[in-house]
């Protein structure tokens, strides 16, 4: 689980609601303060699985600060965006139409570039948006420690466990036993300030939302080759370390793509939540050499 380092937004950034052809979703807006400047473009952040969008919320700045407006997104039934108690309804086919109804609200001037970018869970949302969207619609897809297909197998065992308890038990029986299996050192960092703020992200998610894209997590297919075939820039961003698609797996997948790839120097799974001043910076340099 990504901790973020706080949830307050940063200063001028909006929390609002996003109103799309496919329903309301939470949103955290940060525009370029740019007056006499240029506005390079957008970008459009996707969080992963027990996730939300406080987990960008230290890049927002940063890349608003490079001229790109920034908005993450809470998906359908995720943290303070509503969603229904069908697991049918969070098939990643239907996250990535949410994914192009939001692209497509963000109401930006015409010919602003658009920039897709997905952390773990979030990346398979993204490329199953990006291979559905019409042509032109996104400038560049990062793919953050988003692997070719399914999870590692401790990590499938791991999310099974997850589906199976949230079938079983109510969200604040599961939360109290996943910290009970924390490690001392995240033990420690559940004890403070943002103790309360993480619970309580985690009892806002609906449980079917949970359980569909944890089983998704699981048996998702490798679709390398049909993203290699978009003429589409691709950014494989990941720590020098993780653990859910093992480093050498990335490292492939994007020769695969052709991609470029950037390894942020001593982030683990979350570079958003452990390295964000790195993490921004490779984003903006990414998106630079798209223009």
């Amino acid at each position: 689980m990504s901790r973020p380092p706080t949830f307050t937004p940063p200063p001028g950034t909006r929390a609002r609601v996003l109103e799309t052809g496919r329903g309301e979703f939470a949103v955290l807006d940060a525009a370029p303060a740019r007056p006499t400047g240029e506005v390079k473009g957008s970008a459009l952040l996707l969080p992963g699985f027990t996730g939300s969008k406080e987990d960008f919320i230290a890049l927002l700045r940063p890349l608003a600060d490079a001229g790109y407006r920034a908005v993450a997104v809470d998906g359908r039934g995720q943290y303070e965006s509503e969603g229904p108690d069908d697991e049918s309804a969070y098939s990643l086919s239907e996250l990535a139409r949410d994914a192009l109804a939001q692209a497509a609200a963000l109401d930006d001037p015409p010919g602003t570039p658009l920039h897709l970018v997905g952390h773990s869970l979030g990346g398979l949302i993204a490329r199953t948006a990006a291979l559905a969207a019409p042509a032109g619609t996104f400038a560049s897809l990062t793919l953050m420690s988003s692997g070719p297909g399914r999870i590692a197998p401790s990590q499938r065992a791991r999310a099974t466990l997850l589906t199976d308890a949230l079938a079983a038990h109510s969200m604040a029986t599961v939360w109290e036993a996943m910290r009970a299996m924390d490690p001392p050192e995240d033990a420690e960092v559940n004890g403070g300030a943002d103790s309360d703020a993480l619970r309580a992200r985690w009892l806002r998610n609906n449980p079917a939302q949970l359980i569909a894209t944890g089983r998704q997590l699981c048996v998702e297919p490798d679709r390398v080759t049909e993203l290699a075939a978009l003429a589409l820039p691709v950014h494989v961003l990941s720590g020098e370390r993780d653990d859910t698609w093992p480093v050498p797996l990335l490292d492939d997948m994007a020769e695969r793509l052709g991609a470029d790839r950037t390894v942020i120097t001593g982030a683990d799974h979350s570079p958003n939540t452990d390295r964000p001043g790195a993490t921004a910076t490779a984003l903006v340099s990414f998106w630079d050499r798209t223009r």
